[in-house]
């Protein structure tokens, strides 16, 4: 079973976030999940965002960095479009990543150095999520370059789709998430 370090969104550590980590946690897989807001959640991205920009993405980026050092390096880094920053910078720079799992986002690899040798990569995205085709390019490059990478689009689904307590979920996609992202896990 994988140990996994899964960090949130921009609206914060929500019950949708909570529930894609216990849904992991009841098929065996050990999930930590920083909260990178200190508590703050927000009722839409935009204002999530906002709060980002004001307290800075490096901060955002310096916690989630910092949260991980709790954990051993052999650990699966996800997350869930913000929560992406983090989890790829930590994929790339920190030895030891047993695999990857971005949501919603994809930031270029070239951002944080180079993609590591044999590290597995999985990114899911919306094709009609305006914030994740601002990343689109990024995924299919990253896939393009790397023999471990797969990317799985979705039909139809609005940003952070797999988040269970948001107004824009989709149980179909979020469904097929969590079964190719459970068929990931295990095999690792």
């Amino acid at each position: 079973m994988a140990e996994i370090v899964l960090f949130h969104h921009s609206q914060g550590l929500t019950p949708g976030v909570r529930a894609f980590a216990d849904d992991l946690t009841a098929a065996g897989h050990t999930v930590h999940v920083p909260d990178l807001f200190e508590g703050r959640m927000f009722d839409d991205v935009e204002s999530g965002v906002a709060h980002a920009r004001e307290i800075g993405f490096d901060t955002v980026l310096d916690r989630g960095v910092a949260a991980a050092e709790a954990f051993p390096a052999e650990v699966v880094y996800a997350g869930f479009s913000m929560g992406v920053m983090p989890a790829q910078k930590l994929t790339q720079t920190r030895p030891g990543a047993t695999g990857a799992l971005f949501v919603d986002a994809c930031l270029p690899v070239e951002e944080f150095g180079s993609w590591p040798d044999g590290v597995p990569v999985q990114v899911h995205g919306g094709v009609d999520d305006e914030w994740f085709a601002e990343d689109l390019e990024s995924a299919r490059a990253l896939v393009g370059s790397t023999p471990t990478a797969e990317l799985f689009l979705y039909s139809g689904t609005a940003h952070l789709f797999a988040d269970s307590s948001l107004q824009g979920h989709d149980p179909a996609a979020a469904g097929l998430l969590r079964q190719r992202t459970l068929a990931f896990l295990a095999s690792l």
